[in-house]
């Protein structure tokens, strides 16, 4: 339904009432509503007041008739209206340039790895100075704003898991180290052991490493012997700092002792090497395979937490958690409203409320047209993380 902002009055949430045709609300700042209507309910009243919702813009002519309206003083209407149109516009814009700029970050890193494997397999030395620029510029896109980077690492190939998985470790390394408040000259270690922290594998039985089934117990021992073979590759790899070779050696010890391939315990896993753990781990439970589904976010942090703390840190798993969000960036989540969308960007001050760029209408099962919905600003909610999978509906055209 069409409005006419001259028609608009603002008034205190207070003294809204079912009926009543919103089209804009205030917390810290305006907000147009792209799903302005009629208030339907008292429920949703009080969710626009659990929201921190204030004031309310407020149609007089498309609301029922009967309703009273108290405006409030609205002296900065003008400047409010006038910087909403200069900068709403340019806010997506901006965001299409980080995207593209984190396709083609992405992009060279999937060059780069297979550049490392090929090197491996030819016995060639790797020169480390070779990943600086591309470090650089994966550490500058996370500190300018990690949601375009996450989300292009959300979309994966099952069909070249050792590659997206390199890139994804080394991704959510440096997202949660700049969580954890690490400045440039330590991000560029944890981007440079991400990378490379699988490059042992290239030696592991394909038939092993995509066994369908589970692994017998020679298989197994076979897969562990990928660190093993990662040493003498490092070696080779010029200029490699402490920590990426770190990370690279001791992502799959345990606080306890049982991890490989040295059995060190406690305080013998550094920091990083308790970052590596935790994102290898994770990004192994949320992976589409060839022969599994990946497990949604919250599912794999509740398997996490059961292996703290014997296995992994305790804290530095809550931290993580807290990092990448319970709707971590590039999920696929169906809102109240029944429409599906990714999760396109966080709001700090309200992680449950991100930014849904919605797609799809599960009640009409039909694709919709592209709409940004800010849940921050809403009255809508995340009801449920989606496997698009299993909803049968391709999702890569929209991110």
């Amino acid at each position: 339904m069409q409005f006419d902002l001259k028609d608009s009055v603002k008034i205190s949430i207070d003294t809204l009432v079912v009926g009543m045709f919103v089209t804009s609300i205030q917390k810290s700042e305006r907000v147009y509503l792209s799903n302005a209507g009629r208030v339907s309910s008292k429920k949703g009243i009080d969710t626009l007041v659990n929201k921190g919702i204030q004031y309310v813009w407020v149609d007089k002519k498309l609301s029922a008739k009967g309703c009273e309206f108290h405006p409030v003083p609205d002296d900065e209407t003008a400047e409010i209206q006038q910087n909403s149109n200069k900068n709403s516009p340019n806010k997506f814009v901006s965001r299409e340039v980080r995207q593209k700029n984190a396709e083609r970050i992405i992009k060279e890193a999937r060059g780069l790895a297979q550049k490392i494997i090929t090197a491996t397999f030819d016995s060639h030395t790797f020169v480390a100075d070779e990943l600086d620029g591309w470090a650089d510029e994966l550490i500058e896109s996370a500190l300018v704003n990690s949601d375009a980077l996450q989300c292009v690492s959300a979309l994966r190939k099952k069909d070249t898991y050792l590659l997206e998985h390199s890139v994804n470790v080394a991704t959510l390394l440096v997202t949660f180290g700049k969580h954890l408040g690490f400045g440039k000259e330590h991000l560029k270690p944890l981007a440079i052991g991400g990378i490379i922290h699988d490059v042992g594998k290239v030696h592991i039985d394909d038939n092993v490493l995509q066994k369908p089934s589970r692994l017998t117990e020679d298989e197994f021992e076979h897969i562990k012997q990928h660190q093993v073979f990662a040493k003498p590759i490092i070696k080779k790899i010029e200029g490699l700092s402490q920590v990426s070779r770190d990370i690279c050696l001791m992502h799959h010890e345990k606080l306890d002792g049982t991890g490989y391939p040295n059995g060190l315990k406690g305080e013998q896993i550094p920091q990083h090497g308790r970052m590596a753990c935790i994102v290898d781990v994770y990004d192994a439970l949320t992976a589409d395979r060839c022969y599994k589904r990946g497990m949604s976010p919250a599912e794999a942090f509740k398997i996490m937490l059961t292996m703290t703390p014997n296995h992994l840190d305790r804290q530095l798993v809550y931290k993580f958690i807290n990092c990448i969000g319970i709707f971590p960036i590039g999920a696929i989540v169906e809102l109240s409203n029944g429409h599906l969308g990714i999760v396109w960007s966080s709001n700090d001050d309200a992680p449950v409320e991100p930014v849904v760029k919605c797609f799809y209408s599960r009640k009409n099962k039909r694709f919709i047209d592209v709409k940004y919905v800010d849940l921050k600003h809403s009255w809508h909610t995340i009801v449920k993380a989606v496997s698009p999978t299993k909803a049968g509906i391709d999702v890569t055209p929209f991110f």
